[in-house]
């Protein structure tokens, strides 16, 4: 109960409004960060296209400077990604968070604390994926323009992903990323820190849920948005369909399958 004249007296629909008001606010600051990291994706896919098709591929050794920008370019591209399937639970934050305020006079969080310990984790990932695509580069593994595995690196790609879908840990991880009031009830911490923390193990879950899927985007080519796009959707339908365990399992076989004919004609191929 909240103690009278600490708070206004409201009505429950005054509650709903002011819970809908909430959402509202953060659902549109989740939409303009995915719209402009986005445009900054479509900005720099065409200059790399312009680039490539001036035959300025990059084939020379990377330089400390190269490594930050691919790290900002992941990192962005994250943001793209993975705050789309992360909106529901980080709405699903703003309404306990703001009720708990009401109900129990705990201090207020700002729910984008929340948001950024979430995309910091994806930001130490993003850390990760660079400086992998640097010494994929430098051994060779990758194209000129160090955006697409070689087709047996590819292959194998595909084949430890579609396994990777079948995992206990994929399972583990998939299911506390689809029941966010579950996760909160469990995982709750108050105070500013508890939120960043709920962000931080939340980010956790997720990327253990989908790590592997972004190794996918060697497949198409890192900066191919028409790949990045169909990730996404698929990340989104994973957490948000009813048969997101089937989804996945599926998923795994035909991602295996596909990278057993990618291996044999990548070895029917290969230089003798």
């Amino acid at each position: 109960m909240v103690p009278s004249g600490k708070f206004p007296a409201r009505s429950a629909d005054g509650w709903a409004a002011v819970l809908g008001r909430e959402q509202a606010i953060t659902l549109a600051g989740l939409a303009c960060a995915v719209a402009l990291a986005w445009l900054y994706l479509l900005r720099l896919s065409r200059q790399m296209n312009d680039m490539a098709a001036m035959g300025m591929a990059q084939m020379a050794a990377w330089t400390v400077s190269d490594v930050v920008m691919t790290t900002a370019m992941w990192a962005i591209m994250m943001v793209a990604m993975m705050l789309p399937a992360a909106a529901p639970m980080i709405l699903m934050f703003a309404t306990i968070n703001r009720k708990r305020r009401v109900e129990d006079e705990a201090r207020y969080v700002d729910t984008g604390l929340f948001t950024l310990g979430y995309l910091l984790l994806w930001g130490a990932f993003s850390v990760g994926a660079a400086l992998a695509q640097w010494a994929l580069h430098g051994a060779a593994l990758l194209s000129e323009d160090a955006t697409k595995a070689t087709p047996l690196l590819g292959s194998g790609l595909l084949i430890a992903a579609g396994i990777y879908q079948w995992s206990p840990l994929k399972y583990a991880c998939l299911a506390r990323c689809r029941t966010p009031l579950g996760f909160l009830l469990g995982e709750w911490r108050a105070g500013r820190l508890g939120a960043l923390i709920m962000g931080l193990r939340y980010g956790l879950f997720c990327l253990g849920c989908c790590w592997v899927l972004m190794a996918l985007l060697f497949i198409g080519g890192v900066m191919n948005l028409t790949w990045v796009a169909a990730i996404t959707v698929f990340v989104l339908a994973e957490k948000l369909v009813p048969a997101g365990r089937a989804v996945s399992w599926a998923t795994g076989a035909v991602l295996c399958g596909w990278g057993l004919i990618a291996l044999r004609h990548a070895w029917t191929w290969a230089p003798r």
